[in-house]
């Protein structure tokens, strides 16, 4: 990896990067992240049976509206006029829990993936708060960005050159990659 970190500036303090000068490029990123729990807890979330009521519901709900307050739980987030935010949550057995995935999309000057974060951190979190009644050791896991689309530095996907982490999961337009 090469590069510096923008946010810093040359005596080390943090800044907000102006983006002024930038073009309005359309710009898109995808995150997940997984809540692992108890298979009883995973029963009662997929059966719709959870005192709370629609668990992957308002977590769904909470991810999306998540995204579009990013800048103000960030502190150098710019405010972004999103255009589309979409939360995805399927249930995987073999956790057992759910993996959640955000995609957010904007034509703008920077790029979305602390929205995308955002969206997926708080939706995981919405289902841990609605299920810890009945299992406090649920796990929040591997919140990560998983691709980004445009902005200078150009497309990027998790497995890319520079990456740590293999790519798996969906792209950001839906299809499944192998």
């Amino acid at each position: 990896m090469t590069g510096k970190l923008t946010h810093i500036d040359t005596t080390g303090a943090a800044n907000m990067v102006d983006v002024g000068g930038k073009d309005d490029t359309v710009r898109e990123a995808s995150a997940e992240g997984y809540v692992r729990m108890l298979p009883a807890t995973f029963d009662l979330i997929r059966t719709g049976n959870a005192k709370k009521g629609d668990v992957l519901g308002a977590a769904r709900i909470a991810g999306i509206m998540a995204a579009k307050k990013a800048h103000e739980l960030i502190p150098l987030c710019h405010p972004l006029l999103l255009t589309k935010v979409t939360v995805e949550i399927e249930p995987v057995g073999t956790l057992p829990g759910y993996r959640v995935e955000a995609t957010v999309k904007l034509t703008g000057k920077t790029g979305v993936e602390m929205e995308a974060l955002t969206a997926v951190s708080v939706a995981c979190l919405t289902i841990y708060d609605m299920a810890k009644a009945v299992d406090r050791g649920m796990t929040i896991e591997a919140v990560s960005v998983t691709e980004k689309h445009g902005g200078a530095r150009g497309d990027y996907g998790r497995g890319d050159a520079g990456s740590a982490s293999p790519r798996r999961g969906r792209s950001c337009s839906g299809t499944l990659r192998h």
